[in-house]
């Protein structure tokens, strides 16, 4: 049986991906905050969840990975789906310097010690959940769409480094645009995908080990319209 932990599994996509991956017959390794009735599910798998509940900002993210794997009895895919975003026009330092600590430093010691081990044991996918946002800088939440930036260069990065180690590693950025997670307000935002459907086509673009996906699909008719979009005209936004 195949093992996968998933990193901000406790809510949203990760929880669905959660259940997508035990029902295609994986051990998963569940990680979060704080406790979110994942102990049912513990009770319909028996001896297929193992459960971790910790704060990435604060923790030491590497040293509970390597207990979870431990657990588990090994690691096939690794998904980072955890972030935090404020959408505000005049966000404070202490707002985005908060947002950062997920999205920048929590994510790259996740990223290098995952890369590592894979690159160790020869073979494994790592996947991380950035954002179309990371296309451009934006005027709402811009350390969030830096910090996107971010994540998706480093992965760029990691596939390089994949592909040079001549080992079955694989690296996935996925790239969504409006979910309905329930943690945010998206009555006014267009192409809304359910959680649901959100978490089935990521879990499409895993199991083809793709480099990289939008979710859904048709954002990367918006990806192509913001790459070509003139800074002028962006700024008039």
């Amino acid at each position: 049986m195949k093992k996968a932990i998933i990193i901000g599994a406790t809510s949203g996509i990760g929880k669905e991906l959660v259940k997508l991956f035990i029902g295609n017959n994986y051990k998963v390794g569940l990680t979060g905050l704080e406790r979110n009735g994942e102990e049912e599910l513990q009770r319909q798998y028996p001896g297929r969840l193992d459960l971790r509940y910790f704060d990435c900002t604060k923790d030491k993210n590497s040293e509970i990975i390597k207990e979870l794997v431990v657990s588990l009895g090994g690691l096939d895919v690794l998904i980072f789906s955890a972030g935090i975003g404020h959408l505000n026009h005049n966000p404070s330092f202490e707002e985005e310097n908060h947002a950062n600590k997920l999205n920048v430093l929590a994510f790259t010691e996740i990223a290098n010690w995952t890369y590592r081990f894979f690159e160790k044991q020869g073979k494994g996918h790592f996947v991380a959940i950035s954002s179309i946002a990371g296309l451009r800088g934006y005027r709402v939440a811009p350390a969030y769409h830096a910090a996107k930036s971010y994540q998706i260069s480093y992965l760029e990065a990691l596939k390089q480094k994949a592909h040079q180690s001549g080992k079955p590693i694989f690296i996935t950025d996925i790239r969504p645009g409006f979910v309905d997670t329930g943690l945010s307000d998206t009555k006014r935002k267009f192409w809304i995908a359910t959680k649901e459907k959100a978490a089935r086509q990521i879990y499409d673009i895993i199991k083809r080990r793709k480099p990289t996906g939008y979710v859904t699909k048709r954002w990367q008719i918006v990806a192509v319209i913001m790459m070509l979009l003139p800074s002028w005209l962006l700024k008039r936004m």
